[in-house]
Formats: C-alpha cells, structure tokens, sequence
C-alpha cells in the first residue's frame, strides 16, 4: 500500500471532515494514511498565514460557499455529525502534544477519535485541562498517564520539530497531505491526492 502523509490539527475542523473520510478510502486497501500531528499556530506563526476565518470572515459570499463544500464532502464521503464548535477558536497546544503522547502509549488512533469528536460533534473546550482529562477517560484512556507525558519536554519538542518540518517542505497550514515530496493542501485536495497514489 502507498502511504499518504496527513498534516493535521484538531483545531482544524477541515482535519475532522479529512478524519472521517479515510476510512472508506483506506478499506479500499491500496493507501493508507501516516498521522503527522502538529501545532496550527506555529505552521501559521512560521510561514506568516492567518486563520481564514480572520481574513475571510467578513465576505459573506465566501463563508457561504465553505459551508456549501463542507456539505458537499460529507455528502461525497457519507459523513455526518459535524457541527461547529461554540468555543472556536480552541487552544489545541494540550490536544495536540497529547496525540504525540498517545502515539508513544499505543493508543494514537483511540486518542485521535476522542479529540476530534470532542471538538467538531460534542462541541467540547479541550483547551480546559479538566475537560480533556475527561474526554480521554470517557474514551477509555489513561488520563493521568497521558497528561503526565505531554509535560515531558521529548514529546513537546517533537511537536515542535513535526510543525517546523512541516513548514520547510512546503506546509502552512492544515489539512496537507504528502505524497513523497509532493504537496496537496486542503481537504477538496483529498480525492486528488488518493488518485495519485493509485488508490
């Protein structure tokens, strides 16, 4: 099987439609997709992007039309519960040293499901410590062990080298997808990307 890199954020709610996609697309067994966990901020912060909402949010015509893709792509890839987060933006810098935690733990793939549910279907404030303890507990993780390691100065500077990487290949922002050293940004970049790794 072709392996795609994923490039994503939880606070991406693009990342959460791309999630849910895959796997469909990976049970087709000709790719499968390597989760590459980085900080939003810091890719925005390295490559001098702003969030879309604080460029764009102000042309109506373009906010509606986002909405009309996004409906699009759940209706493309038979995906449902999407809702917007009443708290966006979420400070994901907890969540997201915490994917590189669960991936040391063995549990990445249950962690990554928690995070993105809690965020784009339950509408949760992961930023607060206590409510990410206890969506990881409900997932049926081991918070104390999670959030101990997250403090672990290994597992934050590997956040940082994954977002920095990220950023020197090409990357500035999320959902990015590598397919060796070709580039795809975005999730309606999803289907082309597939394509050419011969899935």
């Amino acid at each position: 099987m072709t392996e795609i890199e994923f490039i994503y954020d939880f606070g991406g709610p693009n990342s959460w439609f791309v999630q849910r996609a895959i796997p469909a697309i990976e049970a087709q067994g000709k790719v499968r997709f390597r989760h590459v966990p980085v900080l939003l901020g810091g890719l925005f912060k390295a490559t001098g992007n702003k969030p879309p909402m604080l460029v764009y949010g102000h042309v109506e015509a373009k906010v509606a039309y986002d909405r009309l893709e996004m409906d699009r792509f759940m209706a493309r890839h038979g995906i449902t519960g999407f809702r917007l987060n009443p708290h966006f933006p979420v400070n994901t810098l907890l969540a997201m040293r915490g994917a590189i935690a669960a991936e040391r733990l063995g549990c990445g793939a249950a962690y990554r499901e928690a995070m993105f549910k809690g965020l784009w279907e339950d509408g949760l404030k992961l930023d607060d410590p206590a409510i990410w303890a206890e969506t990881v507990s409900a997932a049926g993780l081991d918070a104390a062990a999670l959030g101990a390691l997250v403090q672990d100065d290994a597992v934050k500077a590997e956040l940082v080298a994954n977002t920095e990487a990220a950023a020197a290949r090409g990357a500035f922002g999320v959902p990015t997808f590598f397919l060796g050293n070709e580039m795809w940004f975005g999730k309606d970049r999803l289907r082309d990307v597939v394509e050419a790794a011969g899935g």
